[in-house]
């Protein structure tokens, strides 16, 4: 009896052994430990096949395959159908952070969607996974940077505030089990153009007070404060070194000083910069690239000069275990969004979310939101019902445009002139097509359409909107013009940045002849950044800014333009008058630059945007560690106000003229007061101590400056002591 119970024991045992998960299967440890089992099970070539984006499969582990570049600038991008919101700066001209949140919340609603539909699908491609690089937090120091229009503007506190609401809106609660999606700070850092040298730019002799007042503050807030999980380093060098290998970002202040415990990842190629001839050339090949970058923090590389990492172990340029830290935090990355496990409650969003009604509406909310409206002489908007409208102008029937960069597909976008029709009887609505961007400029979707017809000119245009009351000219730029290092052959144009930034003359031409006819004119101006439109001040009565406004643009525009909306969108950058009031584009010295140095007088302030009603502003008084505003809707329309708070400390001659410090969109019905509450915390008087090279709070008298706008003209004053 006794021989035949011991097999049986010892065969049950071995069962239960087997049975028994390992540590990295096990979902009840964290991640970290999980990955800390798992990289130690992982051979040489393993580990280093898991630090590309490109991430092979590890079937003996149960590994998948897994490709770490994703898309989600505005929207769920490059990957089918989905929501497309207004481009980021659209949504920094929103001036609403909590409705960002929502934006963002809902573009991860689609990402984990379309994951699972992919992952039922077997299929692992590019731009279906769940880590997203995404937002863009660079500062727009120059209108003439093409991808500024990723940015959400030119002030630092602006640009983190409404970062951090990206982040928490793509991450999900910060006490799930798995997250819903991971976000990256990019580009890390002091980046923003030229496009057409970034893989030679080397920034350096940066002031420190730069550096740490204006390129800075949004990557610090993200890590510290929104739990970021990923950071992209950037193209250029900084101070001599590849941002991918600069010790000083990476290691000193990211990881240090910062206490960043997240993955960095490499923008694409950027390792080839660092050998390839014409570049950086700080490297003589992939191997001694790829180990330098290791080395300095840079965990993943989009591209394959990781692949040489094997050989450098062998040749001892580095060790396997810098490789066991980078992977790692790759694998705890992955247990973190459960994406090495079977299910997650995320999986119950289901695939019917993907553009749902639910998610247009919104983005048509956010779009509206974005409306700038800089011009608006005798009260030309609203327009009156009853009057007829010419529509003309390359942007009146452009989605492509409305999209942006870095974009999803939507089931629909309604343009300018889909809204129109939809709105206007036939006989009010006179259509001229055949505008053009630019002299010579005609993008790939519209040649087709533009072979049937002779580019417009001003007598043409004249004589088709004889008749009409009003013409609504929807022109501006376009993102097939202005983005990333993109070859453009159009005067104004370089490499996707702009070389000035005036209004193409073909377009000018138009509206000046419009003018000269006596016709009223509104100038409704897509673009991802400011436009020099000085002249156009004059030639139209009209101006509104409608940046590049996604799948609902149209309907927004629509809506604005007949008063079912009143704007209340605020500008995110400076419209300069012309490129003469610009310093050198390659310069980047804050000095004479955004609103916070510029000493001229731009054609549009930052902050600055006009309603239907009128808001007056009571005097505030501070209570309770906030600053209580009260703002009196004065006007007949109910209307959304932008409250902002600017500082200044007299006693810094060279610190910035003011400085953005708190800001809340409230909306209030007209003949109603609301009191506005603007925190005063410690960190709201954090400052350039001269003493220290430091930021941190800083005592002293300051001048709390309130109100619609960053113009002088539209501020109250109060002296603070802190």
């Amino acid at each position: 009896m006794k021989k035949i119970i011991i097999p049986i024991l010892l065969f049950g045992a071995l069962m239960s052994a087997c049975q028994q998960k390992l540590s990295y299967q096990n979902t009840s440890l964290p991640p970290e430990e999980r990955a800390a089992d798992l990289v130690q099970r992982l051979t040489l070539e393993e580990k280093v096949s898991l630090m590309q984006n490109n991430s092979s499969a590890v079937p003996r582990l149960g590994i998948k395959p897994y490709n770490w570049w994703n898309e989600a600038l505005h929207g769920v991008a490059r990957n089918g159908r989905a929501t497309v919101f207004p481009q980021a700066i659209g949504m920094g001209a929103a001036f609403n952070d909590s409705l960002l949140h929502v934006v963002f919340t809902a573009v991860s609603d689609e990402a984990r969607a379309k994951n699972h539909i992919a992952r039922r699908d077997s299929s692992y491609k590019i731009y279906q996974g769940l880590t997203f690089w995404t937002p863009n937090i660079n500062i727009f120091r120059d209108p003439r940077w093409g991808r500024g229009q990723e940015t959400y503007g030119e002030d630092p506190y602006l640009t983190s505030q409404l970062g951090m609401a990206v982040v928490r809106g793509l991450q999900g609660p910060e006490d799930s089990q798995y997250d819903k999606a991971h976000a990256c700070a990019k580009h890390y850092a002091v980046h923003s153009g030229p496009e057409w040298n970034r893989h030679s730019f080397n920034t350096e002799d940066i002031d420190p007070r730069d550096l740490w007042e204006t390129y800075l503050p949004a990557f610090k807030d993200l890590v510290q404060k929104a739990g970021v999980k990923e950071v992209m380093c950037a193209y250029n060098r900084f101070e001599g070194s590849p941002c991918c290998n600069s010790d000083r970002l990476l290691m000193q202040i990211l990881r240090d000083e910062w206490g960043y415990e997240g993955l960095v990842v490499s923008d694409c190629g950027a390792i080839y910069d660092f050998f390839e001839e014409g570049r950086h050339g700080t490297h003589k090949d992939k191997a001694d690239a790829s180990s330098a970058a290791v080395l300095s923090g840079t965990d993943l590389e989009c591209g394959d000069a990781y692949k040489s990492l094997a050989d450098a172990v062998r040749q001892g340029k580095i060790k396997e275990f810098d490789l066991d830290r980078s992977v790692s935090r790759l694998l705890k990355a992955r247990f973190e969004l459960g994406e090495m496990d079977e299910t997650t409650p995320w999986d119950a969003i289901p695939d019917s979310v993907v553009n749902c009604h639910a998610h247009q509406a919104l983005a048509l909310r956010m779009a509206r939101e974005t409306m700038t409206l800089l011009q608006n002489k005798n009260n030309l908007l609203p327009l009156k019902a009853g009057m007829t409208v010419a529509l003309v102008g390359p942007n009146a029937n452009d989605s492509v445009m409305q999209w942006g960069n870095y974009n999803g597909f939507p089931g629909h976008t309604v343009t300018l002139l889909e809204a129109l029709r939809k709105r206007l009887p036939e006989e009010q609505l006179i259509y001229v097509p055949g505008a053009l961007y630019a002299e010579g400029f005609v993008p790939k979707h519209k040649k087709e359409e533009m072979k049937q017809m002779k580019p417009l000119d001003a007598a043409s245009l004249l004589k088709q909107v004889d008749h009409a009351d009003v013409v609504i000219f929807a022109g501006g730029i376009s993102p097939l013009l202005e983005g990333e290092e993109m070859k453009v052959d159009v005067q104004g144009f370089k490499g996707g940045d702009r070389t000035d930034i005036e209004l193409p003359a073909i377009q000018r031409q138009l509206l000046k002849a419009l003018k000269v006819a006596g016709k009223k004119v509104v100038f409704v101006n897509f673009s991802g950044s400011a436009v020099g439109l000085e002249p156009e001040t004059q030639t139209c009565d009209a101006i509104l800014q409608a940046w590049y406004p996604g799948e609902a643009g149209g309907t927004a525009v629509a809506d604005v333009l007949y008063g079912d909306y009143n704007p209340a969108g605020r500008l995110p950058v400076t419209f300069y008058k012309n490129v003469g009031q610009l310093p050198d584009y390659e310069d980047y010295s804050m000095k004479g630059r955004t609103y916070r140095y510029f000493e001229g007088t731009p054609l549009f302030p930052f902050g600055h945007g006009l309603s239907y009603t009128t808001f007056a502003y009571g005097k505030a008084e501070v209570k309770d560690g906030c600053l209580l505003v009260p703002v009196t809707n004065t006007g007949s329309m109910d209307g959304d106000e932008v409250v902002q708070l600017y500082l200044n400390r007299p006693d810094d001659a060279n610190g910035p003229r003011k400085t953005l410090r708190a800001f809340k969109r409230v909306h209030i019905p007209t003949g109603a007061t609301r009191t506005v509450s603007l925190p005063l915390t410690e960190e709201t008087f954090n400052w350039w101590d001269t003493a220290t090279n430091t930021v941190h709070p800083l005592k002293g008298s300051y001048k709390l400056l309130y109100g619609g706008s960053s113009d002088d003209r539209a501020l109250q004053t109060m002296m603070y002591e802190f």
